[in-house]
């Protein structure tokens, strides 16, 4: 069986200032046809975070549904989706009994029935080649109930058992153990920040808010043969374990992630047993490419920046440090863009610190200057970054717990920027 992991396409995404990533998404989605069709790809798995909002654009939509139509000529026989934190739910669910049809298999959240997380897939032969847990994001009432009184570290700990229950028992489950002795592979896919991971600051943090790194690669049973996980976008191994592991984001989606390597993931196996794994390099139509230092460091890298590697020009982030007035700073920045308006633009416009002032690490980081530009998650977790930790982080597992039960109860609410 030759699988094909991938996850965080977060379809619809407006990219800080609000410029849409359409163009640079349906190039991904058009490498990706190619690849299933060009490597012979019997199962693709899709980890989660399909779109980037709970409702997504009509446009967004069209992508997805255009995407798994396209796919039914390319010979790959299965696809298997599951839901992601930024994805709704219900709204993936919506069509998932007209797409199995097609044999796409549809796992928003978490289903009633246990079982429906455990599907069969074929082999071309027939015979059954791939068993695969197909464990969407854990929402808070997937996983447990509010304890009155109990202490954070406390409400850690149980989270982690929930989580690590979940998956144990799909592992346990009759027809996995059957399947597996067989010499059938089982896969499992998740959508969490597991421990050990490198997440961004931001919007990869707080799955489940209140805790970071609540499940490590020991929490995943030894029947799974292959965990393909989504929810961190820099392609990474979990624990030191080959076989857990994050496929990545497709595309980058802030300038935090412009030096990761973009990719998916073919595992080919040869009965169970760890697969063998290739990352296969994603070609990536834009590139974010930062700009910092002082004024004339920052003219001599624009004039000198070549984009003749990418199909679209270049999205720039630019931090001058210099104690010319702001005017002046603009003035010379926005000239030498102006020469080279093909290679590059600036969609947040050109930002200025006094040299004289301490350099603002976190802006390095992830340079977020207006609040429009920042998530609802972000903003919390500013306004509470002074308090003391434990107070801190209790006030911050109640707001993601009011968040999740509100977008749980009505999926538009509280969607935007998640």
């Amino acid at each position: 069986m030759r699988v094909l992991h991938t996850a965080d396409w977060h379809l619809g995404q407006h990219f800080l200032t609000g410029q849409e990533r359409t163009t640079e998404q349906q190039a991904f989605l058009d490498w990706l046809l190619l690849t299933v069709q060009a490597q012979a790809i019997d199962t693709l798995v899709i980890a989660g975070d399909i779109f980037d909002t709970q409702s997504p654009s009509y446009t967004a939509q069209e992508q997805y549904y255009t995407f798994l139509v396209r796919m039914q000529a390319t010979g790959c026989r299965d696809i298997v989706v599951v839901g992601g934190n930024h994805d709704s739910p219900t709204m993936l669910n919506a069509s998932r009994r007209l797409l199995r049809q097609l044999r796409i298999h549809v796992v928003g959240g978490v289903p009633a029935d246990p079982a429906e997380q455990v599907l069969h897939l074929n082999a071309a032969d027939g015979r059954p080649g791939l068993v695969v847990c197909a464990v969407p994001f854990l929402r808070d009432r997937d996983i447990r109930l509010a304890v009155a009184g109990e202490s954070p570290d406390d409400r850690q700990i149980r989270i982690r058992q929930s989580i690590a229950g979940h998956y144990a028992a799909l592992s346990e489950m009759d027809v996995v153990r059957r399947l597996r002795e067989q010499d059938v592979p089982v896969l499992a896919t998740g959508h969490l920040y597991a421990a050990g991971g490198e997440a961004r600051e931001g919007a990869e943090r707080d799955v489940h808010i209140g805790g970071l790194g609540l499940v490590g690669a020991e929490h995943f049973p030894a029947a799974f043969d292959y965990v393909a996980l989504g929810h961190l976008h820099r392609p990474q191994v979990v624990g030191g374990r080959q076989h857990i592991r994050y496929s990545g984001s497709p595309v980058p989606l802030s300038f935090t992630e412009a030096d990761d390597k973009q990719q998916v993931l073919l595992l080919e196996f040869k009965g169970a047993g760890a697969p063998v794994i290739t990352p296969l390099s994603v070609p990536v139509a834009r590139r974010l490419q930062r700009f910092h230092g002082t004024l004339d460091e920052v003219e001599a890298d624009i004039l000198a920046y070549d984009n003749s590697a990418f199909a679209l020009v270049a999205w720039a982030d630019v931090l001058v440090r210099s104690d010319e007035t702001p005017a002046e700073v603009q003035r010379r920045v926005q000239a030498v863009l102006q020469l080279q308006k093909q290679q590059v633009i600036a969609p947040r416009g050109v930002r200025h610190q006094r040299a004289t002032e301490q350099p603002d690490l976190a802006a390095d980081i992830a340079p977020l200057a207006q609040l429009h530009e920042l998530t609802v998650d972000e903003v919390f977790g500013r306004r509470v970054a002074g308090l003391p930790p434990e107070r801190a982080a209790a006030l911050t597992a109640t707001f993601g717990e009011l968040r999740q039960l509100l977008s749980e109860a009505e999926p538009t609410v509280g969607s935007t920027h998640e």
